[in-house]
């Protein structure tokens, strides 16, 4: 098996990226709700970063890569490449969605909410979040196999977007049990398919995906960046606050990426 370079990097931060789900569950017991709409700028940041990067650095990226065999096909690579990026994200969402009723989970205390409608909830979510968070894993680990500049930005947006992830698994469980150690092993689970992710990856990379292809994942890649920053990021950035935090967030994210490429380059 042919070890992709930066194979090492490239675990380490997708491990990170998984992990700070845990630092949510964190989150999710020392903050009250109105402070959560700091989460709303973080939010837009996470999605800024990835929106600008997908691009602006992946595609562009992706087509260079694949130009050199198919000198005359390589946008159609990208093109084709990009829409089944979407594709994919798409098919996930509507098996497994992950979206977050924060009204439930932030008001969990509300009588018309019972500790088993709590449980589903929160091992719902945890479900679907790991089998979100597994593309994302292949994502971040491939983005650092080509550049680890890029890898960086990337395992950076989202690691700021699993934090909200971890709060939405912790609350309904620690209102169930009753312990918040039970609470943080299940927002620090549900973010373990990430380093998961990358090793699957990894094993894909090495024996099956010829070098010439590595474009075309690429280009798939950005799709789901661009479709998890659309569908997910910001609808969730407008629930914790308000449409100018996300805005500001947004903004944020991208001029510090830029500027961040800018220095590094």
């Amino acid at each position: 098996m042919n070890l992709p370079e930066n194979y090492g990097i490239a675990l380490l931060l997708t491990l990170f990226a998984g992990l700070t789900t845990a630092i949510g569950g964190g989150i999710a017991f020392v903050v009250k709700k109105n402070n959560l709409k700091a989460l709303s700028v973080g939010l837009g940041f996470s999605a800024g970063v990835m929106i600008f990067l997908s691009f602006n650095e992946i595609i562009p990226e992706a087509g260079q890569m694949l130009s050199v065999n198919f000198p005359n096909d390589y946008k159609w690579i990208v093109y084709a490449g990009f829409i089944v990026g979407i594709v994919v994200a798409i098919l996930i969402d509507y098996f497994l969605p992950d979206h977050i009723d924060t009204e439930e989970l932030l008001n969990p205390e509300a009588p018309c909410i019972h500790k088993h409608k709590l449980k589903r909830a929160g091992l719902f979510t945890a479900i679907a979040i790991c089998v979100h968070n597994f593309p994302e894993g292949m994502a971040t680990f491939l983005t650092t196999t080509q550049n680890i500049t890029l890898g960086l930005s990337v395992a950076l947006a989202i690691a700021i977007h699993n934090i909200p992830e971890g709060i939405a698994v912790a609350l309904p469980m620690y209102h169930v049990t009753g312990k918040k150690r039970y609470a943080m092993l299940y927002a620090a689970l549900s973010g373990i398919t990430e380093p998961i992710g990358a090793l699957v990856g990894m094993f894909i990379f090495g024996l099956f995906l010829p070098q010439v292809l590595v474009g075309a994942l690429m280009a798939a890649v950005a799709g789901i960046m661009i479709y998890i920053s659309f569908d997910t990021l910001l609808p969730l950035a407008k629930e914790y606050g308000n449409w100018h935090l996300s805005m500001v967030g947004i903004v944020s994210g991208i001029l510090f990426i830029w500027i961040s490429l800018i220095l590094i380059g």
